[in-house]
């Protein structure tokens, strides 16, 4: 916590805005708004609750196919499935791990000649990076199809001096507790969009009609967030500039430390990117290192260090058995080499220099092991 939360809190009993609704609800959807540079935002229980919100505000239901970054976590395409509709992955360029425009263009050919076009496009922002956006907002533009863009990662980064989160026609924010800002649990779905914003607004809280009884005519969901975590966001948002620049630090101190270490390759910023290093990642060439990324992330276990493998690709995942799949090139999926050589080191805002010396040598020590066998 930054310090500031408890006043919000305080606010929020001393009224007794306990309930989602209240100042502090309203106060962090405009804050935020205004941060990020969009004219709305809708405060929510999380951020699979705002891409939930965003597939409904684009018609997407049964029989409909979405687009989906591979090299996400599970969220990312889960309520693609509560629609009824049907996920295609799309892989990773090296540039910057995110959504390959190569493989895009390729998906949408096919997608096209077939006539079944995507109802939209999931472009997910990993650890904390934005995506190159022009190029793939240039061929959904091409193709009519409409985009959502997945910010839960990358809060306060920028591409082309624009904030991430800000470039589809839907913006999705996470405020989870591993993120950069947390509420503890919590999301935000942001876009110029007021009126769409207004009707999400209205699902979110079971779809309740003006009328004087309780009286339902649509489909709702419990999704709104509440006033007292709503205080702990204003509080949150605060020092977000802060933590973007603590995390771009650790990993800025792992680079120094590690990066002449042959075979090790830390994730790229984009040449038109800010990236807030949400997670320090990078890749073990084994064939250099001698040592695997998982056999260092069990080096460190051992120590009581966590570290862990990036994300496991979407299309590798028993539950999409059976969906389609585009890699990079036909003849390379950069997500599943990530997936094999990558691992996210500690890179917490409040890990200190200590802290952070100890991890390195933890994977200098499994290293030298390795190398004496």
């Amino acid at each position: 916590m930054g310090g500031e939360e408890q006043k919000y809190i305080a606010e929020a009993f001393e009224t007794n805005w306990i309930a989602p609704l209240g100042p502090n609800v309203e106060g962090f959807e405009r804050e935020l708004a205004e941060y990020v540079g969009v004219q709305g935002a809708l405060a929510l229980s999380s951020g699979t609750a705002a891409i939930h919100l965003a597939l409904r505000l684009l018609d997407v239901g049964a029989d409909d196919i979405v687009f989906c970054s591979s090299l996400t976590f599970v969220a990312s395409a889960n309520p693609v499935l509560y629609q009824g509709a049907t996920p295609v992955f799309i892989d990773s360029e090296p540039n910057t791990w995110n959504m390959s425009p190569a493989a895009l263009e390729r998906a949408m050919q096919d997608a096209e000649a077939a006539g079944t076009l995507p109802k939209a496009v999931i472009i997910v922002n990993l650890y904390g990076q934005s995506a190159n956006m022009e190029p793939l907002l240039a061929i959904c533009d091409r193709y009519g199809v409409p985009v959502i863009e997945d910010a839960a990662e990358s809060l306060g980064a920028a591409y082309k001096g624009k904030s991430s989160g800000t470039f589809g026609r839907f913006g999705i924010y996470s405020f989870n507790g591993n993120k950069i800002i947390s509420t503890s649990g919590g999301g935000m779905l942001v876009s110029d969009d007021i009126e769409a914003l207004e009707k999400a607004r209205f699902w979110s809280t079971q779809s309740r009609d003006q009328a004087r009884h309780y009286q339902h005519s649509e489909l709702g969901y419990n999704y709104r967030m509440s006033n007292i975590l709503a205080g702990v966001g204003r509080g949150q948002l605060r020092v977000l500039d802060n933590r973007i620049q603590a995390r771009r630090a650790v990993f800025d101190r792992y680079v120094s430390a590690l990066a002449d270490v042959p075979g090790f390759a830390f994730m790229p910023e984009a040449e038109e990117g800010y990236t807030t290093r949400w997670l320090t990642a990078l890749t073990v060439d084994e064939r250099v290192t001698g040592i695997s990324a998982v056999q260092i992330v069990d080096a460190l276990a051992e120590e009581n260090i966590e570290a862990r493998p990036v994300w496991k690709p979407l299309h590798l995942q028993p539950l999409f058995t059976g969906c389609s799949y585009y890699p990079h090139t036909e003849n390379r999926s950069v997500s599943d080499e990530l997936f094999v050589n990558g691992l996210c080191l500690p890179s917490g805002s409040s890990l200190t220099v200590e802290e952070q010396e100890r991890v390195i040598a933890g994977v200098k020590r499994a290293i030298q092991v390795v190398c004496e066998k």
